[in-house]
C-alpha cells in the first residue's frame, strides 16, 4: 500500500485517528445481523431517511443479512441498460455529477475553486502519459445509490494501487470547502488498457468507508496477470457511499462530456456521460 503524505499537527493526526475508529465503528454495526423478520422494516426504514430504492434490489429484503449487506445490494437485471453506440461513453456507477474538468497544467477540480494534482490523485500509474488536455468526471454516490463500479470501456486491469490516506467526508458541501480531499483520502487506483488506451477509475474512500473492493485483487496487492473487463461488467464495489473519479489522459482518443452533464445532476450507471472520437 502507498502512504499518504501526512501532516506534521498532531492535531491532524488525531482527527485522522477519531475519523478511522469512526468508520470502523459504523462498518462493525452494518454488518451486524438484523433477525429477519425484522428486515423489510429496517431496510425500508433506511430507504425512507437515505432516499435508497430497496424495490431496485436483486433480492427481497429477508434475503440480507445485515445493512451492509444492503449497502451492497445489486440490481434486478436489466433495470440499467448501456447505450448501444459504441461511441458513448456510459457511466460507470449510479450517483450525482460532482465535478467535471479539462485537465490543465496537471490539475482538475473535486469542487468549484478545489484544484488537486491529477498525477498525485492515481498515485504514480499515470506518470508514462501525458495526462494534460484529458478530462475527469467525478461523480459522487451518497448513501442512497447503488454502490457497485462498472467498466464504461472494454479493457485490461493491468494495475491497482492502494493509497493509505484520510477518511474526510466527500460530502459536496465538505469538497466544496476543504482542499485536496482526494488525493488526501484513502483510494484504490485502477488503471485499465483499453484498446484506444489506457484510463483510470479512482475509488475514493470517505467517512464511514473503510473498505473499497476489486474483484480478483485482493486489498492492498496489484493483479497478478491482467484480466479483462468488457463494457458494463462489475469491477469494484464500496461498502458504503464515496465518490468516483473517472479519468481520460490527454490525446487523440479522449472523450468529449455530453449535454446531460451538468453539476449537481443524477446519473445513472450506463447513462452516456462522453462521446469518444
Amino acid at each position: 500500500m502507498i502512504p499518504a503524505a501526512t501532516g506534521s499537527a498532531p492535531t491532524i493526526m488525531i482527527g485522522s485517528r477519531l475519523r478511522s475508529a469512526l468508520s470502523r465503528a459504523v462498518g462493525w454495526l452494518a454488518d451486524r445481523r438484523v433477525p429477519t423478520p425484522l428486515r423489510p422494516l429496517v431496510f425500508h426504514g433506511y430507504g425512507w431517511i437515505t432516499g435508497a430504492r430497496p424495490a431496485e434490489a436483486e433480492l427481497e429484503p429477508r434475503a440480507y443479512p445485515s445493512l451492509g449487506a444492503f449497502f451492497v445490494r445489486r440490481l434486478k437485471p436489466g433495470l440499467r441498460t448501456f447505450p448501444s453506440l459504441p461511441k458513448l461513453l456510459p457511466s460507470p456507477c449510479d450517483g450525482t455529477f460532482q465535478a467535471l474538468d479539462r485537465i490543465r497544467s496537471g490539475h482538475a477540480l473535486q469542487a468549484k475553486g478545489q484544484p488537486y494534482d491529477v498525477a498525485e490523485l492515481l498515485a504514480g500509474l499515470g506518470d508514462d502519459l501525458e495526462l494534460e488536455g484529458g478530462r475527469a468526471w467525478t461523480i459522487y454516490l451518497s448513501p442512497r445509490d447503488y454502490h457497485r463500479v462498472h467498466v464504461p470501456r472494454s479493457a485490461e486491469l493491468s494495475r491497482v494501487a492502494w493509497v493509505a490516506g484520510d477518511r474526510f467526508s466527500v460530502a459536496p458541501t465538505v469538497v466544496a470547502s476543504r482542499a485536496r480531499v482526494f488525493v488526501r483520502n484513502e483510494r484504490a487506483v485502477l488503471r485499465l488498457e483499453s484498446a484506444e488506451g489506457p484510463y483510470f477509475l479512482v475509488l475514493v474512500g470517505a467517512l464511514n468507508v473503510g473498505r473499497i473492493r476489486v474483484l480478483g485483487v485482493a486489498p492492498g496487492e496489484s493483479p497478478e496477470a491482467r484480466r479483462r473487463f468488457e463494457r458494463g461488467e462489475e469491477i469494484a464495489r464500496f461498502e458504503m457511499g464515496s465518490t468516483v473519479v473517472l479519468v481520460f489522459p490527454g490525446g487523440p482518443s479522449c472523450p468529449r462530456e455530453t449535454p446531460n452533464v451538468v453539476l449537481g445532476k443524477p446519473v445513472q450507471l450506463g447513462e452516456p456521460i462522453g462521446m469518444l472520437p
